[in-house]
């Protein structure tokens, strides 16, 4: 214990000694500790970490069909429920919104409409009051109950405990608050946060329609379970399976496809769990290669250090000190140095992470992410700051078990260089290569998303306004709907500026999007899923629309306000839809198609294809846009097109509004902005491969420059004998420059090569992302030339400076 502490004694005033070295090790290490330390916290909130309920282990999540879509028909988790023998219960959840009046200014809510075993199933206390339970069904719409969270509870109605009891208007119709959840829990969604929950049987009154008896429609959000002591996954899925197989005999009209899997409960299923969880462990083998780098450049500084304190250890090896107790003290200083860097990027993750939890990326909802750092997220910082002080600790080991040192202090120096490749050679082409792959994926990512904001959607969000209102929120219901939504399109229409105005049950590319439904050919008999041409997004839009959205009418015309209920259905058609259903686009016009109650459409218009869901790395998708008379929707989205920047009119539209309703509660912002959840996903791939990128460059410039630094420190006097000689600058350069820039050009082309393969994967995460790209090649190349050139500029002009007179008398 004394020799480790005469060590850490020594250990500290050699790094005082040397604090140019103490403090860029230090930084080194912090920076890439740091970034590791988030993106394990990410993923550790995200992927590793359950659901924060009781027995979480126990939770699944059920998926259905190949493509492992989570939403199931009211009926058929009824089925579900009642027919398994492999959960102790099954839940049903959908997220929606409504308008919650408590007496003062009416505001939109985000609800979790739930199954009566909702709580049970997930052994949920109340914090106050109680929550809800199978007695409180009576039928629909007969459990007016509604259990708030407790954040809700606590911005919304300040702590008041008298709470419990109290009415409140949801819709308009009369609810009571019966508890409040504790604070931890805030539904079973980990990124997504309500603001309280109601029966699911109540659903007319929260969303305005029932859609409780109807098997075809699949709008129950997720089905989730605990799983029986002793169940396996597998023998669920068998169970649930068997179940399937009854359901698509029984009802093959409504039900086809009716396979199982199971996925863990927390993020929405395999789909984009399973995306966001490789994107992560994508990320956490990107930071784990940043400290690979970091202790590549620690390795090459602690062997140069070493090396110029090589007379140090002779002397002491000439005093009767061990190699192994050398080693040790060496050993000593770098995990003090990692420690150190290992605290300060810790400190700094910390305060970055605590930031993101609170962030909110789409203020329009409750998103957030769960990320605050646990003991697991210390525990891996403290193992990757020893670990990574060993690791660049053992690079001068080699050395100094070689070390002559009668012959080092009887010349006084280490001697030349060699011209064989060593350790620290290596680890250098490692970490410029590492480098490499870090800049070729940003540019990628970065060049995928310019592509991203300039491409052609289908529809031109620029100059364009969203109002987003739900009049079954202010109590409109039956013919008041279309009379109320054309009286907002009149509204808007007449504020200076509006070159057009137009209702869409919800836009493209935005968060919310989209329905779809099966369609058939005309001549099909049999309606079954299994026998559909396509299965096409659907739309429902006023007249003009298409104009305000910017979107071409190719072929046909465009609806007007008399396309109602009482004319015949129509509907104007997408490109691809068209090639489905009629196997080419020309012979479209004025045939007909079907939707699944049978009901005949015909074509009357065709636009061009375009980008309808949020996920933009999905393909151009069938779509159908249909009148919003025809197929009315309470909740719609005024589309308003604008002149000039169309920001400027959010005031004049709110002033209408309220002058039309002052109960109809709105949220007004630009279809670009609405476009943020389609881009997020390619603008954080951007952004965090920028940052890593930039990361990695800087670790390869000090590493580079350590190394070209340290040849011509090592080489002076041959530098000099070599000038004296008459050897010409570029000669000169090649001698003391050489082995830096062709580890430099081996390494970056080995990167080039792994970012280009790397680059694929974010093809699937990144719109347009692709490697096959000049500019990414060109760019690549530039930025490591740039890098080169930075490292090495002051040890060039060192070189170059070398006077051999003055060197050589000093010899």
């Amino acid at each position: 214990m004394q020799t480790l502490w005469q060590d850490l004694r020594y250990g500290v005033r050699m790094l005082k000694k040397n604090p140019g070295f103490t403090v860029v090790a230090v930084l080194t290490l912090a920076v890439a500790i740091g970034a590791n330390a988030v993106v394990f916290s990410a993923l550790n909130g995200l992927i590793l970490r359950p659901l924060n309920v009781p027995h979480a282990e126990s939770l699944y999540l059920t998926q259905r069909g190949r493509d492992k879509a989570l939403n199931q028909s009211y009926p058929d988790y009824l089925d579900l429920r009642d027919r398994n023998r492999s959960f102790d219960g099954l839940v049903a959840y959908n997220i929606s919104q409504a308008g919650l009046d408590t007496g003062k200014n009416p505001s939109r809510a985000w609800v979790y409409e739930v199954s009566s075993n909702y709580f049970d199933v997930l052994e949920i206390q109340p914090y106050l009051g109680r929550v809800i339970h199978a007695s409180d069904e009576h039928g629909p719409n007969g459990a007016p109950y509604i259990v708030l969270t407790y954040a809700y509870w606590h911005s919304h109605f300040q702590d008041d405990r008298d709470v419990v009891g109290r009415s409140v208007q949801l819709n308009k119709h009369p609810f009571t608050i019966v508890g409040v959840t504790p604070p931890w829990f805030r539904g079973s969604v980990l990124i997504f946060s309500p603001d309280f929950f109601v029966p699911i049987v109540n659903q007319e009154q929260v969303e305005g329609w029932s859609g409780l008896s109807d098997r075809g429609d699949r709008w129950v959000g997720s089905v989730m379970g605990r799983l029986k002591p002793g169940v396996t996954p597998r023998q669920a899925i068998a169970d649930l399976n068997s179940i399937g197989s009854y359901l698509e005999k029984t009802y093959p009209k409504d039900d086809a496809q009716m396979s199982f899997t199971l996925a863990r409960e927390g993020l929405p299923g395999d789909v984009f769990g399973g995306a966001l969880e490789a994107f992560l462990t994508g990320l956490m083998l990107l930071a784990g290669l940043i400290l690979l780098a970091a202790c590549a450049n620690l390795g090459s500084l602690f062997a140069a250090r070493a090396a110029d304190r090589s007379r140090e250890v002779a002397l002491r090896l000439a005093l009767g000190a061990g190699r192994i107790r050398i080693l040790r003290q060496l050993f000593t200083e770098a995990v003090l140095i990692s420690l150190m860097g290992g605290a300060a990027g810790l400190w700094g993750s910390v305060v970055l992470l605590h930031w993101l939890s609170a962030w909110r990326p789409f203020p329009q909802y409750p998103v957030s992410m769960p990320v605050n750092p646990d003991e697991s997220v210390y525990a891996i910082a403290f193992l990757l700051s020893l670990a990574s002080g060993l690791l660049f600790g053992a690079v001068p080991v080699k050395q100094v078990l070689r070390t002559d040192a009668y012959q080092i202090i009887k010349s006084g120096t280490t001697g030349t260089l060699g011209r064989r490749l060593t350790t620290r050679d290596l680890l250098l082409g490692m970490q410029v290569a590492i480098c490499a792959v870090l800049v070729t994926s940003s540019i990628v990512a970065v060049r995928g998303l310019i592509r991203s904001l300039h491409s052609d959607f289908g529809f031109a969000p620029r100059n364009a306004m969203l109002v987003e209102t739900d009049l079954n929120m202010a109590g409109y219901r039956g013919d008041a709907v279309p009379a109320m939504q054309k009286r907002m399109i009149d509204a808007m229409t007449a504020i200076p500026e509006v070159t057009a105005a137009a209702l869409v049950s919800v836009p493209p590319l935005h968060p919310a999007c989209c329905n779809d439904s099966n369609v058939f050919t005309d001549e099909a008999t049999d309606l079954r899923p299994s026998n559909a041409a396509a299965d096409a997004i659907m739309f429902s839009i006023s007249p003009e629309y298409l104009r305000a959205a910017g979107t071409t009418l190719l072929a046909g015309r465009d609806f007007t306000w008399h396309d109602d209920k009482n004319a015949p259905r129509v509907a104007v058609i997408n490109r691809e839809l068209a090639r489905r259903i009629f196997g080419s686009v020309t012979n479209a016009m004025g045939r007909y198609y079907k939707l699944p109650d049978g009901k005949r459409i015909q074509v009357v218009g065709m636009v061009e294809d375009g980008k309808y869901s949020p996920n933009l790395t999905d393909p151009l998708p069938p779509a159908m846009f249909l009148p919003i008379l025809q197929s009315p929707s309470t909740e719609t989205y005024v589309v308003v097109r604008s002149s000039g920047n169309p920001q400027h009119l959010a005031a004049a539209i709110r002033t209408k509004l309220r002058d039309l309703d002052s109960g109809l509660s709105s949220f007004i912002q630009t279809w670009n902005q609405a476009m943020d959840g389609a881009l997020f996903a390619s603008r954080m791939a951007a952004l965090l491969l920028g940052v890593l990128g930039v990361m990695g460059a800087m670790l390869s410039v000090t590493g580079i420059f350590g190394m070209a630094a340290y040849s011509v420190s090592k080489r002076l006097r041959e530098l000099g004998i070599r000038m004296a000689l008459g050897a010409q600058r570029r000669e000169v350069l090649q001698a003391a420059l050489g082995r830096a820039f062709k580890l430099l050009a081996y390494g970056s082309a080995a990167g080039l090569l792994l970012g280009i393969l790397a680059s694929r994967v974010l093809a699937f995460i990144v719109y347009q992302a692709t490697p096959r790209d000049p500019l990414v090649l060109a760019g690549t190349v530039l930025a490591m030339s740039l890098l080169g050139l930075l490292a090495t500029w002051i040890p060039a002009q060192r070189a170059l400076s070398i006077d051999p007179m003055i060197l050589l008398r000093e010899e």
